[in-house]
C-alpha cells in the first residue's frame, strides 16, 4: 500500500502547541480524517513555524480541497484561527497553498 506524506506550512503562535493539539485530537475521532484517507499525523513547532506533516492512503491536497466546506473542516479551520496564520499572506488563498513541495525522498530497501 502506498503511503502518502503532505507537510502544511504556517506560522503558529509560540505558546499555541497545546490547543492546536487538542483541536486535531478532538477533530481525529471524527469522520474527516477517514473522508481524506489520513493514517497518521505528526505536528512540530520551530519556533513560531508550526509544520503538519499528513499520511494517507491516497493523495491528500486533493482530498482536503475535495472536504473543506465539510462542516468538520470548518470547524477545524474556525478553531485553529486565533493561533495560526499563514506563512506567507500574500499568496495564500486556500488550503493547498500551505502545503510544501516534497523534492526529495529515500527510504531505505525492506529486505
Amino acid at each position: 500500500m502506498s503511503v502518502y506524506r503532505t507537510m502544511i506550512v504556517a506560522k503558529m503562535q509560540r505558546d499555541a502547541a497545546p490547543q492546536v493539539a487538542k483541536i486535531f485530537a478532538d477533530s481525529d475521532r471524527g469522520e474527516l480524517p477517514e473522508l481524506i484517507g489520513v493514517t497518521g499525523r505528526s505536528l512540530f513547532q520551530f519556533g513560531d513555524v508550526y509544520l503538519h506533516l499528513i499520511e494517507a492512503d491516497r493523495p491528500p491536497a486533493t482530498e482536503v480541497t475535495k472536504y473543506a466546506k465539510h462542516p468538520e473542516f470548518r470547524d477545524v479551520s474556525a478553531r485553529l484561527q486565533p493561533y495560526m496564520q499563514a506563512y506567507d499572506p500574500a499568496t495564500w488563498r486556500e488550503p493547498k497553498d500551505a502545503m510544501a513541495h516534497e523534492f526529495y525522498r529515500w527510504e531505505r530497501d525492506a529486505g
